[in-house]
């Protein structure tokens, strides 16, 4: 691996491998980060074998990329240059995909994606509809390259962003520029990047740190996860250039245990760097150093807090402190110090390649460029997407989510993860911005999307996120350590059939006192998914407290299942299947259920084929 000591000499890489790289040449690019799952490794090694058994070694690339976004259709595969599209493929669809599509030209159209409204095979990946309404800035390396050669990387335009800041910017202009960008941190709090740069880079302090935040920690996401698996460098490089606007010499990528191949990815990332003279002293020539080591976090939700991330570098444990003083002025060991997480620090280089007006010509006027959603929950097109701001829940969920299984009725969106809100149906033309969200009672986050259909609870969800951020608690104050314990306990005894309207009006009067007194972002968004349940179900929280039932038939103490005696045919598939034996009957005719020897598990239920059993 070539060494580079100028910034001219970047430039002339950058160029070479560019021209290198030709178009037409055949490519299949293959996901193996996520879709390992799904048997990628088996994939790949059938491709290599069946590669080289036709003869195509010279002539065809097998690229290992990072995700391609459409989880749902894992495993998936991109045919080079033809644009094909194979989804839900397996190691024996390899031989045909290899004669049809890299000898003969032609797709495969049984591997294809079927429109879900025409029904007809889709052959392109840019016209999968799911890929067809992204606008990818963070994620446009992601799926394209291999995230484990830099080589690949400075080939699409890699560290020119960070050749241009040195040779010819001022810490001050490339601060200047991301102000201009607009874009605001996408960890969840939606502060203005510029400006936080601007505070650390005017603090007082002899050694100053940037960090980055790759503690994801909330349920269905993994936007930062994907990122550091698919692109690292881009991280990297973001990070470089906010340690020249700062002044940093060190820096951290902060990034859970949990996530073992971001880590690989991100350690050969910084060594590979470091190794071409991107990272460490005289970068490029200049007088600029900046060292990066990799801290694995243990998995504590409350760690994805600055100060509590800062704890846990210093090797203590992960508690918030107060502020002020902010990071930015007394951080790390107590020195001025700026954290951005993943998505944040990705968006740096192009804002700096093509400029913050550029940038800030996308999105809204105060939510600037675009934004990664995890897609999860009641959706077709499960996956990772990257979305223009302002763009509407609908268009997410039906234009590119495809709707919910089944047919069925979308009911909510939870937004922000656990600490998020529920926006309902009729919210579904609710631009997706920082401030239309808050107004809706819910917020941005870190980019968790997980959808409901008509057979959710949703007090039963707000249960759910409660309990999450009530046990990730670090217990360091009594709004956030007994507040939502007592929230928790109201919200058991609705479920279990003996709360009381009463408790509705202590759950609102212990919301907004948690959310004021609590102190980190972890309390004072907790109530988020409570309250805005409260706001926009309340008939659901009457009918568990007054009728005693639950409409959506999920709270076990308020349901009950019965055979309907006009359905059932006999045919003594839930007779067999019950663990408590409370089904009998004779076969071929209508069977009863014991409601004294029922435990409700539901399996009678899932296993009928014919809707016999049914949920009163």
């Amino acid at each position: 691996m070539e060494r580079l000591f100028s910034i001219e000499e970047v430039q002339r890489l950058q160029k070479t491998l560019s021209e290198a790289r030709n178009p037409q040449r055949l490519r299949v690019r293959i996901c193996m980060t996520g879709c390992r799952a799904y048997g990628a490794v088996e994939i790949r090694d059938a491709f290599k074998a069946m590669i080289d058994e036709k003869g195509l070694t010279t002539k065809v690339d097998l690229l290992e990329t990072g995700c391609h976004g459409f989880c749902a259709r894992a495993p998936v595969v991109a045919i080079d240059p033809h644009g094909f599209f194979y989804q839900q493929i397996s190691p024996r669809d390899v031989p045909q995909i290899v004669q049809t599509s890299l000898i003969e030209g032609k797709p495969v159209e049984k591997l294809l994606y079927t429109h879900p409204q025409t029904g007809e095979p889709v052959a392109l990946e840019k016209d999968v509809p799911f890929y067809r309404e992204q606008m990818k800035i963070v994620l446009r390396n992601c799926g394209q390259i291999d995230p484990t050669r830099i080589e690949d990387y400075i080939a699409r335009d890699g560290y020119l962003p960070l050749a241009k800041v040195l040779s010819s910017m001022s810490p001050e202009e490339v601060i200047g520029e991301v102000v201009r960008s607009g874009l605001r941190g996408r960890g969840g709090a939606g502060f203005p990047t510029g400006n936080k740069w601007k505070f650390a880079r005017n603090a007082q302090g002899d050694v100053k740190y940037i960090i980055c935040n790759a503690d994801e920690g909330d349920p269905g996401a993994f936007m930062d996860r994907a990122v550091l698996e698919g692109d690292p460098h881009t991280v990297l490089e973001g990070m470089l250039i906010a340690a020249y606007a700062i002044g940093a010499p060190k820096g951290y990528v902060y990034v859970r245990a949990e996530y073992p191949i971001a880590v690989t990815h991100i350690k050969k990332a910084v060594a590979d760097a470091k190794a071409m003279g991107l990272l460490g002293q005289k970068i490029l020539g200049t007088h600029f150093n900046f060292e990066v080591k990799i801290k694995e976090g243990a998995g504590a939700f409350v760690c994805g807090e600055e100060t509590a991330l800062i704890a846990s570098i210093e090797g203590r444990r992960g508690m918030p402190r107060t502020r002020p003083p902010f990071p930015a002025i007394a951080g790390l060991w107590g020195k001025p110090t700026n954290i951005n997480n993943v998505e944040t620090f990705a968006n740096i280089p192009p804002i700096i390649h093509k400029g913050g007006s550029w940038y800030a010509s996308l999105g809204t006027e105060k939510s600037k460029g675009t934004k990664i959603f995890a897609l999860a929950g009641k959706i077709n097109n499960t996956g990772l997407v990257e979305v223009p701001m302002g763009i509407t829940l609908e268009r997410i969920i039906f234009d590119i989510g495809g709707g919910i299984p089944g047919g069925k009725k979308f009911k909510a969106a939870q937004t922000g993860g656990p600490s998020g809100g529920c926006i309902p149906s009729s919210l579904l033309n609710l631009p997706i911005d920082y401030d239309s969200l808050t107004a809706a009672g819910a917020i941005m986050g870190s980019g968790g999307l997980i959808i409901t259909d008509e057979n959710t609870c949703m007090v039963d969800m707000a249960k759910f996120f409660l309990t999450f951020t009530q046990s990730e608690s670090c217990g360091r104050c009594v709004p956030c350590r007994l507040g939502t314990k007592r929230m928790l306990e109201i919200l058991q005894r609705i479920t279990e059939g003996t709360g009381e309207l009463s408790d509705l009006e202590t759950l609102k009067e212990l919301a907004p006192m948690i959310k004021d007194t609590s102190l980190c972002g972890l309390g004072q968004t907790t109530p988020n998914p409570v309250l805005t349940t409260l706001n926009y179900f309340l008939d659901e929280y009457k009918a568990h407290i007054e009728e005693k039932r639950c409409p959506a038939g999920v709270c076990k103490a308020l349901i009950r299942y019965q055979i309907d005696p006009e359905t059932c045919t006999g045919c003594g598939v839930c007779r067999k299947a019950c663990p408590q034996k409370a089904i009998s009957g004779k076969a071929k005719e209508p069977h009863t259920l014991d409601q004294a020897l029922c435990i409700k598990c539901a399996i009678c239920y899932n296993e009928c084929k014919f809707d016999a059993i049914k949920i009163i």
